[in-house]
């Protein structure tokens, strides 16, 4: 079985099936088959499922042209019937990971995938998980229930786990995508590594085999803790420099001028993506399993969802100048996305200081050039306004939330009454407008 489904691999005659066709499943397959592999794409969205039968792309970071051009030469097809996973040599799975109300791992998506491979599972496949999750969820999670077929992991049928390093806005940005982002790998077995590492080593310039999924798995949620907990470092930081009358930014920017022993993080707002503010989490909850509190991990989760607060605070602080009250005032909410120049709005720490504002009574107007249209957590649908001279004008006060590239900060700046500047957006406007810029 090995060595047929290796010869299919280096051929790339082998089907590749991509379970979940999100922000992680639709650049890997349009990756896939660009490199001439045939893909068949499963999700649970018919919209989804006919938009890519359509070529029409819904990720920034893939190309209606790139997926026109694979559809019409027959390298990717996409359904909701999980039944044609029997038709794949190879699945991967890329479905979701959330927390759930108690801020503990959401395998729902995980388990249903798995039990969907399970069903169809023939001698002779690759299975990876590529969704972020916590150390063992490949071994105790999926094996057992693949193993159910009474076919043997390392055998007759291999599994791996890969993590997914999707950087959403990056490919559009020249910056890294899937082609040249090196993948980790971890199998169950040493067959089970090389298979998955023979696979994408047609996918990325460079694959890191490791000694199991359980290495796999954790290395991808410290690669993410790592960077929540310098984050962390750096909002509480700011929040220190706030009551010292110190500019946060200036310090940071001036401790990077060391060309060794530091790493340049930057305060912000709050977290947001799919990844920082809830990966750490996974770990925590596993953690607890083996009578360990992690305590910095938790530490900064702590600091971190402080600073929409800190936001919030800022704004009444701007007022209070102006002698103005947050309750019955308009301000306007610049950015709604999680990170500049994207669409991509999950986890965003707009919608926290949205809610924190609207609580006071404040009238919040939301703008971002990127998102006509967004959810709330509470399922609310909100729509964004274009940036006007007036909505400036009518505003008591802009905040900054995301520092997307198509702002005009000096505009801004010009027109607003006052600007609360969570990302130093403003930092090359000077002169007497500065005057009317709060920095976090």
């Amino acid at each position: 079985m090995f060595h047929e489904l290796m010869n299919r691999i280096h051929e790339r005659t082998a089907v590749i099936g991509v379970i979940g066709l999100g922000y992680v499943g639709l650049p890997l397959a349009e990756r896939t088959g660009r490199v001439g592999f045939r893909v068949l794409g499963f999700d649970v969205s018919a919209e989804r499922v006919a938009q890519v039968n359509r070529g029409e792309s819904y990720i920034g970071d893939v190309s209606s042209a790139a997926l026109a051009a694979l559809r019409q030469s027959g390298r990717i097809e996409a359904t909701t019937d999980v039944k044609r996973m029997g038709e794949c040599d190879i699945l991967v799975i890329c479905v979701p990971t959330p927390l759930n109300a108690t801020r503990e791992p959401d395998m729902r998506y995980v388990e249903a995938a798995s039990e969907q491979v399970a069903a169809s599972i023939r001698s002779g496949q690759l299975v990876v998980l590529e969704s972020t999750t916590y150390p063992g969820t490949t071994r105790e999670l999926i094996m057992p229930r693949i193993e159910r077929s009474g076919l043997r992991v390392g055998e007759q049928i291999f599994l791996a786990f890969s993590p997914e390093r999707i950087d959403p806005g990056q490919t559009s940005s020249k910056g890294y995508s899937v082609e040249n982002t090196p993948k980790v790998v971890g199998g169950m077995t040493p067959y089970c590594t090389e298979l998955a590492s023979a696979f994408y080593g047609y996918i990325t310039t460079r694959v890191v085999p490791v000694s199991s999924p359980d290495v796999a798995e954790l290395t991808k949620l410290f690669e993410n803790i790592f960077r929540a907990v310098n984050i962390a470092l750096v909002n509480e930081l700011a929040l220190l420099c706030d009551r010292m009358g110190i500019n946060v930014w200036e310090v940071i920017e001036a401790a990077a001028t060391k060309p060794y022993g530091f790493m340049k993080f930057t305060p912000g707002p709050g977290l947001g993506g799919h990844c920082i503010p809830i990966d750490p989490f996974y770990l925590t909850w596993k953690a607890r399993a083996y009578d360990l509190t992690t305590r910095f991990i938790e530490l900064a989760g702590e600091i971190n969802s402080q600073m929409p607060r800190h936001v919030h605070d800022l704004v009444v602080r701007v007022l209070n100048r102006a002698r103005k009250s947050l309750n019955g005032s308009t301000i306007l909410l610049l950015g709604i996305a999680y990170k500049p120049d994207v669409d991509d709005y999950r986890e965003s720490p707009a919608f926290k200081v949205y809610d924190l504002l609207t609580a006071d009574g404040a009238t919040v107007i939301p703008c971002d050039p990127h998102i006509h249209e967004f959810e709330m957590h509470d399922g609310r649908r909100m729509q964004t306004v274009p940036l006007s001279d007036e909505v400036l004008q009518q505003c008591d006060c802009a905040v900054i939330i995301t520092n997307h590239s198509a702002f005009d900060y000096e505009r801004i700046v010009t027109l607003a009454p006052a600007v609360v500047d969570t990302r130093n957006a403003t930092r090359h406007i000077q002169g007497e407008l500065r005057a009317k810029i709060t920095v976090l």
